[in-house]
């Protein structure tokens, strides 16, 4: 049996983690750990195979104040658990970045492949960034390290944009059309890829993502289909949109473009167990 620790015990990512591996019940163990408060300094992480690693700020910041807390939440304490971890014998330290370190999306089309190198442009993307740098020079036989980038996480109960686009589709009668791209990921399809990646007591880096590239627009039409909503996509603000694009961001978070290229993706084991219509069933009911 595996025994798991997971830092963060709020985070939806690890308890989306447990109640996954909750199908495999005598497969594997999970505790949780706060790193709230220096008193997880004193446990013993010595009694665990692999740590995972989703405690962090994940919500983008603009407030400069917020900046040193991002670098000592996101960075400093990554790094310092994983020396922890490995220094007390655990045998794989999995951490959660994000597609964020590529920077923004675009309101052009923008893949990224093997090739592209980070350029975050914001102190979130950075310290995630920088938290990667630190600790790969941890990584060894004995302490194997694994580097997760997902793109958009969405799921039921998450955070973030998608239950804010899932209310627009439940009370607006008109949506933008546009046609975008993105890569997104279903949290039972993360939760899986985690599971063979503590498997296969995987290192590196690695960028799951669903098999379908999502459009924002095509999503919310989904979306408001499973609540009998009838929503009406139209092109009418498009040109709004793209003007307004240039001076806010949020535009371009919401309808821009940012997509793994697929091959980027593959594993040697299927994670990607829902498809995206039932992701959105699931999340929706």
């Amino acid at each position: 049996m595996k025994k798991i620790l997971i830092t963060g015990k709020n985070s939806y990512v690890g308890k989306s983690f447990k109640s996954w591996l909750g199908n495999y019940p005598d497969k594997y163990s999970i505790d949780f750990i706060s790193l709230r408060e220096n008193s997880w300094k004193e446990e013993d992480f010595s009694v665990y195979d692999v740590v995972l690693h989703v405690a962090g700020i994940a919500h983008v910041s603009t407030d400069p104040k917020m900046e040193d807390i991002y670098y000592k939440v996101n960075r400093d304490l990554t790094i310092e658990t994983a020396e922890k971890a490995k220094a007390e014998g655990v045998k794989q330290f999995i951490f959660m970045s994000s597609i964020i370190v590529y920077g923004d999306s675009s309101s052009e089309q923008r893949v990224i492949d093997k090739n592209t190198k980070p350029t975050p442009s914001n102190f979130y993307g950075n310290s995630k960034l920088q938290a990667e740098e630190g600790i790969k020079s941890l990584n060894s036989e004995n302490f194997r390290i694994a580097i997760i980038r997902p793109p958009m996480i969405y799921g039921k109960n998450s955070k973030g944009n998608y239950p804010k686009l899932a209310k627009a589709a439940q009370i607006l009668p008109l949506f933008p059309d546009v046609d975008n791209k993105r890569s997104m990921l279903h949290i039972d399809n993360l939760s899986e890829f985690i599971r063979l990646i503590v498997d296969h007591e995987e290192s590196g880096l690695f960028f799951p993502q669903n098999k379908e590239y999502v459009s924002t627009s095509e999503m919310v039409k989904v979306i408001a289909g499973f609540h009998s909503k009838n929503i009406k996509l139209t092109k009418m603000f498009n040109p709004l949109l793209n003007l307004i694009g240039i001076k806010f961001g949020i535009v371009n978070k919401v309808f821009g473009n940012l997509v793994y290229e697929k091959s980027m993706s593959l594993y040697k084991e299927n994670y990607q167990v829902r498809d995206f219509r039932k992701t959105i069933e699931l999340t929706e009911k």
